[in-house]
């Protein structure tokens, strides 16, 4: 699962002789269960996938697709390359394309959880205005992370076993690190400012999202500074408008990481102290509700973003209200229902 920064070539690979694929693109069965040998304990948009098709008519193949992906690379800044995302985003594009062309040249729903909410935007920003007028006629995302997260730090600093019992946290860190998508997922400056996200007492510092490449120095990832500089931070520096209308779903009320304390011991030893607020249990609310801030001053650019009580960041593919409010949405759009520009009320494509 190792991933390798190639200086020389300025991308991401696999660790030498290994190769992986991403198996049945186009269809949603990758991406119902994580393990489908495991399906009671791997569900992953199994339920959103089938809640479509038997309350919204969508049919497997038809009018409903998935476009899974290799989750460890991400996507880079102008004049960087990113042959493993580049190339989800043109397989991506070219099952747009084919999807609203056996549809009657119909403009496809684009419904993007976490990560792939990333990507949706990328593939629309760096597609022309004719396009995305053709091909999407609205993204909608589902926890998407658009500032980062905090509880990346903590995966950096001392490893995240993402709440699996009997594992030790230090044993999975060097992998964690080694994926693209975590630089990627830090937390964005332009969410977090100056804010103290990390304080150690070992190094007597504090690390904000402006300080991103000491952080990874002092927690001995040296070897991620020139990526996350060169690559991922003009990346993150702003949200580009999608040019097409968006709505987020968000989970809130849900415990989540906001800052850490690490004590004399250093990062090895774990935070000493963890300090939370507001979000989906993964991802802040200020990163979820990027979009408002982000996109507030272009009066061209629609955006609506629904709050989800009490709903977490993977909670959102399985909760009978969320996937209620993903259906009413659905349903509006589809029946071309008008949007204001900017709203938060509380309360096609499937891709990760």
């Amino acid at each position: 699962m190792t991933l390798h920064y190639d200086r020389a070539a300025d991308d991401y690979r696999n660790t030498p002789g290994v190769e992986t694929r991403v198996s049945d693109f186009g269809s949603t069965s990758t991406l119902r269960y994580l393990d489908p040998n495991l399906k009671l304990l791997t569900g992953y948009m199994n339920v959103l996938a089938s809640t479509l098709e038997k309350e919204a008519g969508y049919e497997e193949g038809f009018d409903l697709f998935g476009a899974p992906y290799d989750f460890r690379y991400g996507l880079a800044g102008p004049g960087h390359p990113s042959r493993v995302g580049s190339a989800f985003l043109q397989r991506l594009r070219k099952l747009v394309e084919s999807a609203c062309a056996a549809n009657g040249g119909r403009p496809a729903i684009l419904v993007a959880h976490s990560l792939g909410g990333l990507y949706a935007l990328q593939l629309l920003a760096r597609s022309p205005p004719a396009w995305r007028a053709e091909h999407v006629r609205r993204l909608v995302t589902l926890s998407a992370p658009w500032g980062g997260s905090v509880q990346e730090m903590l995966t950096f600093a001392s490893g995240n076993t993402l709440g699996v019992p009997f594992v030790d946290a230090s044993l999975i860190r060097d992998e964690q690190r080694s994926a693209e998508s975590n630089l990627w997922l830090l937390p964005a400056p332009r969410v977090f400012g100056n804010t103290t996200l990390v304080e150690s007492r070992y190094h007597n510092r504090s690390y904000s999202a402006k300080n991103m490449t000491q952080f990874l120095r002092d927690i001995g990832f040296a070897e991620g500074v020139e990526p996350y500089r060169e690559r991922i931070r003009p990346l993150v520096e702003a949200l580009p408008e999608p040019g097409v209308p968006v709505t987020c779903l968000v989970g809130t009320g849900v415990d989540t990481v906001e800052s850490l304390v690490y004590g004399e011991e250093g990062f090895e030893a774990g935070p000493e102290k963890v300090v939370y607020g507001d979000g989906d249990g993964t991802v802040n609310l200020a990163s979820l509700v990027g979009p408002i801030k982000a996109w507030s001053g272009s009066p061209e650019q629609v955006v609506e973003v629904v709050e989800l009580p009490k709903v977490s960041h993977s909670g959102i593919l399985n909760d009978k209200n969320a996937l209620d409010q993903i259906l009413r949405v659905i349903d509006a759009i589809n029946l071309n229902a008008t949007s204001p520009s900017i709203h938060r009320s509380s309360q096609d494509v499937l891709y990760k």
